[in-house]
């Protein structure tokens, strides 16, 4: 496993205190509210696995994470602790506060059925995918293709190249590490646990994460 030299930052908050506790099964999803203040955790239990996150503004899901103004106004491709994931309007939507992993991906964007025909082949055409699990969780709070964007990939490992192309390269986290956030207002958070089969983003075997949340 690759190692990182960037700072670990941990968490105060006790899993005791957590107002919300899911597990989100490989290839299943999520959806839920973080009112403004209150904090998410997402927790790698078994470690390479890949959790697809999107944020949206709760009131309004035409207003939503931007990876290329996030990526532009912070200066790098990779979120870690401090990161402020930016909307397309600029606007603060949440705030990575812990992170005991190191990194996380904001350029690999999701799985598709069609997406993994051209990369892998004919035969995955037909095999589950984070997009469908995107649309089947966001239909609930009218989140539908024209709302999907560019997400995060928390907990994945995509090296860029040096001649500026993408890698999917094995996982930087492990058993028990997690990645924390802020809301910086009401927020909905959309989740795809991506079940991906054909590259080493989840170590060849998906697997569960944890869901914790924190506010009164």
């Amino acid at each position: 496993m690759t190692t990182l030299s960037l700072p670990l930052v941990p968490s105060p908050l006790l899993e005791s205190d957590a107002v919300l506790d899911v597990v989100v099964q490989a290839g299943d999803g999520f959806l839920g509210r973080v009112p403004a203040g209150g904090s998410f955790r997402i927790v790698d239990l078994h470690g390479n696995q890949a959790a697809d996150t999107l944020f949206y503004d709760a009131a309004d899901v035409t207003h939503r994470y931007s990876a290329v103004d996030t990526i532009r106004e912070q200066g790098s491709v990779y979120l870690t602790a401090g990161s402020t994931l930016l909307s397309q309007q600029l606007e603060p939507l949440v705030t990575v506060t812990a992170d005991t992993c190191g990194r996380h991906d904001t350029l690999g964007g999701a799985c598709a059925q069609e997406s993994n025909v051209v990369r892998y082949g004919m035969h995955t055409r037909h095999q589950h995918a984070c997009r469908e699990t995107f649309l089947r969780y966001g239909a609930a709070a009218g989140i539908g293709a024209r709302e999907l964007a560019p997400n995060v990939n928390f907990f994945m490992n995509v090296p860029l190249t040096p001649d500026g192309g993408l890698s999917f390269a094995d996982g930087l986290s492990a058993p028990g590490r997690y990645v924390e956030v802020r809301a910086e207002r009401d927020v909905l958070v959309l989740i795809s646990n991506c079940p991906q089969l054909n590259n080493p983003c989840n170590g060849w075997d998906p697997t569960p994460v944890r869901l914790l949340g924190w506010w009164a």
